[in-house]
């Protein structure tokens, strides 16, 4: 299939919008409806992408590093598993700007023209319905697949995208795989779409490794669901004092909660396994601040940051107590 005129487009849009869309297309009747009322785009618009200044891509590069930086060995993977179908990588800020793309050199040119570009602005509000922008708006994985982008001049491009959450558990921006070849499969959509939320992931893993790097990293999903983001960074005094947005929605941690000094053992209390792990790896942390310290508790809660009190309660919740004081 071709790309769409503009008034075929418009047509079609308008007859969706009039029947009030049936349930399969809801979602997407509700993205071309914010574009035409909310946003009051046109469906016929000719203009090309909105891009940015060269200052104002520098900072957005800028505000986006910690995540760029964290990102970078997981675009070249995903590139890799995507490029040989005709896919551009992008990962996008918040507002729905690349400021990180990988692709063939080949490509570059008609990449380039389509607007899959550092700098290009993808948002739902300057671009309607596509897969970067709507992914955002929604907050939730999304195809955008030719003739259901809003915009005519758009309907030669398959997007996929996937929002991507910073380590605070707030909405950072998108990893997105875009290709304008005419011959993507609904097949090779839901590879694409299973390849990019891995890869969403992975990155929201590595930023939150790399933000608590002296915090010790404990995985808060079920032990089936080891390949998910539920990461928690406990310190030495078992506190949690951070979570992914996955974790936080798992086990309901607020930022308040948080600054509560909230107790590891307390969200983890159904954990099995992983609490088990925590008390041993806290048990061990105990026992080797006694022996550098000659059994001395007094000197092994100075080293471990914590008042002599304290450590003597830990001596017992963890069955030390009889250790050489």
């Amino acid at each position: 299939m071709g790309e769409r005129t503009g008034n075929d487009h418009r047509d079609l849009i308008k007859q969706v919008l009039d029947d009030g869309a049936g349930p399969a297309r809801s979602a997407l009747a509700a993205s071309w409806r914010r574009s035409m009322t909310l946003y009051g785009l046109d469906p016929e618009s000719q203009g090309q992408v909105a891009t940015l200044t060269e200052t104002q891509l520098r900072a957005a590069r800028e505000a986006m590093e910690p995540m760029t930086r964290a990102a970078q060995g997981v675009l070249d993977r995903l590139f890799l598993a995507v490029g040989d179908a005709g896919c551009c990588v992008l990962l996008c800020d918040a507002e729905g700007v690349p400021v990180e793309r990988r692709g063939a050199a080949t490509d570059d040119e008609t990449f380039h023209r389509w607007g899959l570009w550092p700098g290009a602005v993808w948002s739902e509000a300057v671009e309607g319905t596509n897969g970067i922008g709507t992914a955002l708006a929604e907050k939730r994985p999304v195809t955008i697949h030719r003739d259901q982008h809003f915009h005519a001049r758009n309907t030669g491009l398959s997007c996929t995208s996937h929002p991507i959450h910073d380590p605070l558990g707030r909405l950072a921006g998108a990893l997105d795989v875009s290709s304008c070849r005419a011959d993507q499969t609904e097949a090779m959509l839901g590879l694409i779409a299973a390849a990019v939320a891995d890869a969403a992931r992975a990155i929201e893993a590595q930023a939150f490794r790399q933000a608590f790097a002296e915090a010790r990293i404990v995985l808060a999903g079920d032990a089936a669901e080891r390949n998910t983001a539920a990461l928690l960074a406990v310190d030495r005094h078992d506190l949690v004092v951070g979570a992914t947005r996955a974790a936080r929605l798992a086990l309901s941690i607020t930022d308040e909660r948080i600054a509560g000094q909230l107790a590891a053992s307390e969200v983890l209390g159904g954990a099995g396994g992983i609490e088990a792990d925590l008390l041993e790896a806290e048990r061990g942390a105990v026992r080797r601040a006694l022996a550098r310290n000659g059994g001395n508790v007094s000197a092994a809660a100075r080293a471990l940051g914590v008042s002599r009190a304290t450590l003597h309660r830990k001596l017992h919740r963890l069955g030390l107590a009889g250790a050489p004081h």
